[in-house]
């Protein structure tokens, strides 16, 4: 292990534990969902959690760095980098999910089934949210002029299957 990811294991310890409660409890997705985001909002880590180089993100969009991992899969700790402008597509997700945001300000449109833009938020620095499959379909972007970074928990083990998107939608 570097210096880095030592680092990081020991500043999401308390995340880490207080998720494995949450994950433990075997409520539904949107409990957990909202269980998660509550232990999110009591640890949510600050922008160095990532290392330096991570925080820089990349001109070629936005950056995902899995931070943990829980040995059994039940979830994975993600840091999203964003740099002005960039943006994810239009996603829905085969699993709960949590964010908080640690720097900068992201911006999440919100749609319906047919695609219809059904809200807007601006997430700014300790800002934390849980949602849950059905009507999760959403996209993020950055809108600010500084970067964006977010640390986002999913259910389930993402370096296995690669990405916490489902669909993607045009």
């Amino acid at each position: 292990m570097t210096a880095t990811q030592i680092h990081s294991a020991a500043r999401l310890s308390p995340l880490a534990a207080g998720i494995r409660t949450a994950v433990e409890s075997h409520a539904g997705w949107a409990e957990t969902a909202q269980l998660v985001a509550d232990q999110l909002r009591r640890h949510l880590p600050g922008p160095d959690v990532l290392s330096a180089a991570q925080r820089l993100g990349s001109p070629d969009g936005y950056r995902s760095h899995t931070l943990h991992v829980e040995p059994d899969g039940s979830f994975s700790i993600v840091g999203l980098v964003w740099r002005p402008g960039q943006l994810t597509r239009i996603h829905d997700h085969i699993t709960w999910c949590a964010f908080g945001v640690v720097q900068g300000v992201e911006h999440e449109e919100l749609f319906d089934a047919d695609l219809n833009l059904v809200g807007r938020s601006e997430n700014h620095v300790g800002d934390v949210s849980g949602f849950a499959p059905p009507g999760d379909i959403h996209r993020v972007h950055n809108t600010a002029d500084e970067t964006a970074i977010s640390i986002h928990v999913y259910g389930t083990d993402v370096t296995r299957i690669g990405s916490s998107a489902r669909r993607y939608y045009d």
